[in-house]
């Protein structure tokens, strides 16, 4: 039978949104999504498994069991093809009996770099590469910075008045966005596998930096960017994840985080953090959550001072998304 493009791009998606389930729970490991079809009937799924194991593919196979044999298996990443805690997956797909294996990406790790995709090939299995590549790329952002660039992905969150404060001169803040926006950040916050502040926002607002109100398979990493010693924030335990102090340039900062694994950063400021990171031309996507009210110039900015003397040196960022949340307005935008 004919391959047929259209199919190919449904299953892919459909593999793709399998892996965005792995997003914040699976690091240093990628979040891969892995569908068997066979006959036009889907025998087996699975995703990154929580802390990186199982892998996606390994879990399709066992769902799948006999019924592997001679499926179509869609992969949003090239197999790996390494012998690590488990077996490589592409072995796993050869000795299942896949009949044909269709991925999104080439695994930029260079233990893998296009061996997975060889050992299908040398086993005889037809190949197609590149299928919604572009959406693949997007949801592995994170592992491809830290493989590439040695840094994770930044996500900045600014929640804001109308005038683009956070906070009333004396500090006070809870809260400038409704309950609806502040529900969707836990979201974005579960998707990410660390929150970051700076030091000066951890000893002002003692904050949680964890995930409520929704399930998630383990809390992300709470990490203070601060010289100082950290505040008393709350000990590590179900609730809460590991807690890192980190100090130097966001450069640095964020080279430390992606040699210890890190893929995606959510950064929640302050201001000055925030500036720090915009100025480095280290932010990769802003998420703002604009209120229907205004401050004034007496209240705190959410960007501290940037150095910046001329328009062309701040960054430009694509509006990708726009929507009402409750009462407030939510903006994605993505680095141009």
């Amino acid at each position: 039978m004919t391959p047929d493009p259209t199919e190919d791009a449904r299953h892919m998606a459909h593999a793709l949104r399998l892996a965005r389930r792995g997003l914040g729970n699976v690091w240093p490991n990628p979040a891969v999504g892995c569908v068997l079809l066979r006959d036009g009937r889907v025998v087996g799924r699975g995703w990154t498994q929580p802390g990186g194991r199982p892998h996606a593919e390994r879990m399709a196979l066992d769902q799948a069991g006999p019924l592997a044999a001679g499926a179509t298996a869609y992969v949003t990443l090239e197999p790996c093809a390494h012998h690590g805690r488990t077996p490589p997956c592409a072995a796993g797909l050869v000795g299942a009996g896949v009949a044909r294996v269709v991925t999104a990406l080439t695994d930029p790790d260079p233990r893998v770099a296009g061996r997975g995709h060889q050992m299908l090939r040398d086993a005889g299995i037809p190949l197609i590469e590149g299928v919604l590549a572009d959406q693949a790329a997007d949801l592995q952002a994170g592992f491809l910075l830290r493989i590439t660039a040695g840094r994770p992905f930044v996500t900045l969150k600014l929640a804001s008045s109308l005038d683009g404060r956070i906070a009333m001169a004396s500090g006070e803040s809870r809260w400038i966005t409704g309950p609806a926006a502040r529900a969707h950040v836990h979201a974005l916050r579960a998707q990410h596998d660390a929150i970051m502040v700076g030091g000066a926002t951890a000893r002002t607002d003692l904050p949680h930096l964890n995930v409520r109100g929704i399930r998630t398979p383990q809390q992300p990493v709470r990490i203070v960017v601060s010289a100082q010693a950290l505040p008393p924030l709350p000990p590590q335990d179900a609730h809460h994840g590991p807690l890192w102090r980190v100090d130097g340039p966001p450069a640095q900062v964020l080279a430390d985080l992606g040699a210890r694994g890190i893929t995606r950063v959510f950064c929640e400021g302050g201001g000055r953090l925030a500036a720090s990171l915009l100025a480095a031309g280290l932010v990769d996507q802003l998420v703002g959550y604009t209120a229907g009210l205004a401050l004034g110039a007496e209240a705190r900015p959410f960007l501290g001072p940037t150095g910046w003397t001329h328009l062309a040196q701040a960054p430009r960022f694509h509006l990708a998304e726009t929507r009402a949340i409750g009462g407030d307005l939510f903006h994605r935008w993505t680095r141009a």
